[in-house]
């Protein structure tokens, strides 16, 4: 698929959506296609799903017309964002069965696959840096930039991940000569804190610890801590990065507890380890540095689980590395 516009003629009604615990890419994405649309094919009934996407981003245009129930309709076509599986599809996953077409834009490179059309960019460094290459460049306007732009800075890490690349940068530059207000948005959508999300991270931060020689470390929320301050998913965002800060860590592991033992599991890493390969182990996925799953059990199973595939790769590279030295 080389542009958008080739898959639009004939649809008079879509449906556009993301994965379960939307991020700042996911409704990125979404709201930057459907403010595409109604610029350039207001003619297209368009409707965005979404699972109660967080408030942080509702300065973005359309974010307050965004459904979080599924209806019982069929649509010409479906598209989905930053979406790695069917089964991450969330609240609109009932849509793919009735749909004219489905349609998958992704940058994950554990993609399934599980569209009719699969456009997937594993390069990239956000779905929204792919959906910018799908759409015709002069007719994206500045409230389209604007949700771009977040879903781009998010997913990138104020640009500072390993899947920025020029490409990325030159997106981003695209975008911000539109007009974009990239001041606010990088501090709207990365760097805000609330006061409990502040206290979360610190008190996450305090009780962590360090495992593997120092080269792992791993952070805990209990559900009832969560309930303690009353926090949702949303407010877990930015801890995992932090915990990678850490000097001299190679992986993050940050787990916060849906059910009891349930957990939902974020890896960080650096060149040394490929978390994806560990959390598609047990069923996750997402990208090479950065990855997620989720895992059921006791933290000490969960953390003795994870820990185990982390120290054969980082034995594997010390192996490799002694090998290149003896040579």
């Amino acid at each position: 698929m080389k542009k958008i516009e080739e898959i639009l003629n004939g649809v008079s009604c879509m449906a556009i959506a993301g994965h379960v615990r939307p991020d700042g890419d996911c409704i990125g994405s979404c709201l930057g296609l459907y403010q595409y649309l109604r610029d350039n094919r207001p003619e297209i009934q368009a409707d965005v799903y979404l699972e109660d996407p967080r408030p942080e981003f509702s300065y973005l245009p359309g974010f307050s017309e965004v459904k979080t129930s599924c209806e019982e309709k069929a649509y010409d076509l479906v598209v989905l964002l930053d979406v790695s599986s069917e089964e991450r599809i969330g609240v609109a996953a009932p849509l793919l069965a009735k749909a004219g077409k489905t349609i998958c834009i992704d940058h994950h490179v554990t993609n399934t696959e599980y569209c009719e059309i699969n456009h997937v960019e594993p390069d990239a460094s956000s779905a929204c840096e792919v959906l910018f290459g799908l759409l015709e460049e002069e007719k994206i306007s500045e409230p389209c930039a604007e949700a771009l732009y977040t879903g781009i800075v998010t997913d990138s890490g104020v640009f500072q991940y390993s899947s920025t690349s020029p490409h990325t940068m030159r997106v981003a530059a695209a975008l911000m000569e539109k007009g974009v207000p990239f001041t606010r948005i990088i501090e709207d959508a990365f760097f805000k804190k609330t006061y409990v999300q502040n206290q979360i991270m610190g008190r996450t931060l305090t009780e962590s610890i360090m495992l593997l020689d120092k080269q792992c470390i791993v952070g805990i929320v209990r559900k009832k801590v969560m309930d303690f301050y009353g926090l949702t998913s949303g407010d877990m965002d930015g801890i995992v990065i932090q915990l990678k800060n850490t000097e001299g860590v190679h992986v993050a592991i940050f787990l916060y507890e849906l059910e009891p033992q349930v957990f939902k599991v974020s890896l960080r890493s650096d060149e040394l380890v490929d978390v994806s390969k560990i959390a598609a182990v047990f069923g996750g996925g997402g990208h090479i540095r950065a990855a997620g799953c989720t895992m059921s059990g006791s933290p000490y199973d969960v953390i003795n689980n994870l820990t185990l595939y982390i120290e054969k790769q980082l034995l594997a590279e010390e192996e490799e590395e002694t090998t290149e030295e003896e040579a």
